[in-house]
């Protein structure tokens, strides 16, 4: 018999199926480690500034990694987007260099993102704003996603990233940005086409009025719809129709909403895979 949360759990597992280092190399700016190198990158950071001390790839100036990644862009490895990112050791720790957002699978560098739970309440129950992705986005083209949704670039922090992205992607004004409230982190390692993804998702939980409609700014959305929040949750059981790392933050909200049971040894087991603890085998 299939378990109820079963579901759910796919897309958690889904989320975090790499393995570290799962052959990968560690790769250090100086003596702290920024990411995992698999073995064809390896090679070519070993015929540029990267040196190779007993299986760690080390860069010793920081600073040559932006230019680093440029070359490998111009050199066919990945698509550069013009979008720096800050590079850490840790999502909260200092900033030790700049990145191109493109070369960050590459890398397998930490990034930050943010997530908007876009929220209506009626009389009939809670609505969920969600946008479809433009047909021409390269990762997950149609998917469905949250209202407000993008990462962190160099320079931002997740409030001034908030603002910015919901700004351009539904017309979301400053004032009612500022409402959002915090609800928590979710991270993930995901092994995927373009390469390791770790990303720490912050999540935000914000009540809009009825009478607000989003409107893109960017071409990135296709169209947004208002969909009741049991519709929302049956799409993410049922379906792989959200972006994959949407479903993470989905899950979360359906946990504190009461659609999942958190008291429930299948709540807790789902909280506890959020907050970094896989189950067993």
């Amino acid at each position: 018999m299939t378990s109820p949360i079963a579901p759910f759990l796919r897309h958690l597992d889904a989320c975090n199926n790499a393995r570290l280092p799962g052959g990968r190399f560690p790769f250090l700016l100086g003596g702290i480690q920024v990411g995992w190198i698999p073995p064809h990158m390896a090679q070519e950071l070993e015929r540029r500034d990267v040196r190779n001390e007993a299986g760690r790839l080390i860069l010793d100036d920081p600073l040559l990694l932006e230019p680093l990644g440029r070359e490998l862009s111009q050199a066919g490895l990945f698509r550069f987007r013009a979008e720096p990112f800050d590079v850490r050791g840790e999502p909260d720790g200092p900033v030790l260099a700049r990145l191109d957002r493109g070369a960050l699978p590459s890398f397998g560098v930490l990034a930050n993102g943010v997530h908007l739970n876009g929220l209506v309440e009626r009389a009939d129950g809670t609505h969920l704003w969600v946008g479809r992705r433009a047909a021409n986005k390269q990762l997950d083209p149609n998917k469905l996603d949250h209202l407000v949704a993008g990462g962190v670039s160099a320079g931002y922090d997740i409030w001034t990233t908030l603002a910015k992205e919901g700004e351009e992607e539904c017309s979301l004004p400053p004032e009612l940005a500022r409402e959002a409230v915090s609800v928590g982190t979710i991270d993930y390692a995901m092994a995927r086409p373009e390469g390791l993804r770790r990303d720490r998702l912050h999540c935000f939980d914000l009540i809009l009025p009825d009478s607000f409609r989003p409107v893109p700014n960017d071409d990135e959305v296709a169209e947004f719809m208002l969909i009741p929040i049991e519709e929302a949750f049956r799409l993410v059981r049922d379906t792989d129709e959200f972006k994959f790392n949407v479903t993470l933050v989905l899950i979360d909200l359906f946990l504190r909403r009461g659609l999942i049971d958190p008291a429930t040894a299948d709540g807790k087991l789902l909280r506890n895979y959020l907050n970094g603890s896989a189950p067993s085998a």
